[in-house]
C-alpha cells in the first residue's frame, strides 16, 4: 500500500477535489492548501513527501513558494500550470521544480509523473554511504546528497542531482540523449530531448562559471552530453 503524503497547492476547489480523488484512489495520503503562505506552513509542520504546486496563487506565485520551501526542505515539487512556453518551464526548474505538468492533464499522466518523481527522490536517498565523486572543482557527496563547486555548496533539486550523478558516474564519456532520459526519468521519456535540454540549462546556470560557454557539461551536437573531468583523456 502506498503511504506517501502529497500536498496539493491550488486555489481551485474543483481541481483540488479531482486530484485528491485520483491520488486517494491509489493510496496516497493527501494534504491541501489554497494559498502560498498556508502551503509553506503545511510544508514546515507536516513534511509531506511531494508537492503539487500551482503557479497562479492568490498571495504569491508558485515560483516564490518553491524558493521559500527549499530554504528549509529538499522536498520534490511538481508544478501545475496552464503556462506552456519554454521560458515558463525554465523558470519553474530554476525555482526548484522537479517536474512540470501542463493543464489540462489526465489522471494517468498525473499518477505517472508523481510516481516517477517519488521514485527518483527515493533513489537519491538510497545511494551508498561515504561515496564521493570528484570532477575537478566539482564534488558530489553521495552520502550527504550535497554538491559543491570549489568551496561553494550548490543546491540542486532531486532531478537535477540525479542527472548530474548520471553524468559524473560516466565522466569523460558521451551519454546519448536517450541514455540520459531513460536513466534519469524512465523509458517513457526517452524521446523528450527538449526536456533534457531544460535541465542541462538549469544545471549549467548553477555549476558553470560562464553558463553561455560551458566547460563542465559539454554538448555533443545532436548526440548527447558529457561531463568533462579535467586532466584525463576523453573517451
Amino acid at each position: 500500500m502506498v503511504k506517501e503524503r502529497i500536498l496539493i497547492v491550488d486555489d481551485d476547489p474543483r481541481l483540488i477535489r479531482l486530484i485528491r480523488e485520483v491520488l486517494g484512489a491509489v493510496g496516497y495520503e493527501v494534504l491541501t492548501s489554497t494559498s502560498g503562505e498556508s502551503a509553506i506552513q503545511t510544508l514546515a509542520l507536516e513534511t509531506p513527501d511531494l508537492v503539487l504546486l500551482d503557479i497562479m496563487l492568490p498571495d504569491m506565485d508558485g515560483y516564490q513558494v518553491a524558493r521559500r520551501a527549499h530554504e528549509f526542505s529538499d522536498i520534490p515539487i511538481i508544478m501545475l500550470t496552464a503556462k506552456v512556453t519554454e521560458n515558463d518551464k525554465l523558470a519553474g526548474f530554476n525555482a526548484g521544480a522537479d517536474d512540470y505538468i501542463t493543464k489540462p492533464f489526465s489522471s494517468k499522466e498525473l499518477l505517472a509523473r508523481v510516481r516517477a518523481v517519488l521514485n527518483r527522490t527515493e533513489g537519491v536517498r538510497s545511494i551508498p554511504d561515504r561515496t564521493i565523486i570528484d570532477c575537478g572543482d566539482l564534488c558530489i557527496d553521495l552520502s550527504r546528497h550535497r554538491v559543491s563547486v570549489g568551496s561553494q555548496e550548490v543546491y540542486l533539486t532531486a532531478t537535477e542531482y540525479n542527472l548530474l550523478h548520471e553524468l559524473a558516474a560516466h565522466a569523460n564519456q558521451v551519454l546519448l540523449h536517450e541514455q540520459l532520459l531513460t536513466a534519469v526519468w524512465g523509458s517513457e521519456y526517452r524521446n523528450d530531448v527538449d526536456y533534457l535540454r531544460s535541465y542541462v540549462h538549469s544545471l549549467r546556470k548553477k555549476l558553470e562559471r560562464d553558463p553561455a560557454n560551458p566547460e563542465m557539461i559539454t554538448n555533443i551536437q545532436g548526440v548527447g552530453y558529457m561531463l568533462v573531468k579535467p586532466n584525463e583523456d576523453k573517451t
